[in-house]
């Protein structure tokens, strides 16, 4: 069964840096660039489109979070983030209201 991009929508939560630490101990984030959709990216990855995933990947427009990502979230735990659980990944995607 695939999920549809507005389910995908609605499952879209708010988390701090802080809350996101076990997931990345675990390396199961996914950082997404502002500039892709959250749900489409959770949509294609849910439907195995690999092309659209390596598309992205070679392009930088997704990836595991850098050491110096790591390095300035962890300074601020109360950075917010958008998330979606497309298991066994969490995609997150840094906010504009992030502090």
């Amino acid at each position: 069964m695939q999920i549809g991009r507005q389910e995908l929508v609605q499952q879209i939560d708010q988390a701090r840096w802080e809350w996101l630490l076990p997931h990345q101990k675990r390396d199961a984030l996914i950082w997404v660039n502002g500039m892709l959709e959250l749900a489409e990216v959770g949509e294609r990855l849910a439907a195995d489109d690999a092309a659209s995933v390596q598309a992205w990947l070679a392009s930088h427009m997704i990836a595991k979070p850098s050491p110096d990502q790591l390095d300035e979230w962890s300074r601020q735990p109360e950075r917010m983030f958008a998330m979606l659980v497309v298991s066994p990944f969490v995609l997150i995607q840094e906010t504009s209201d992030s502090e």
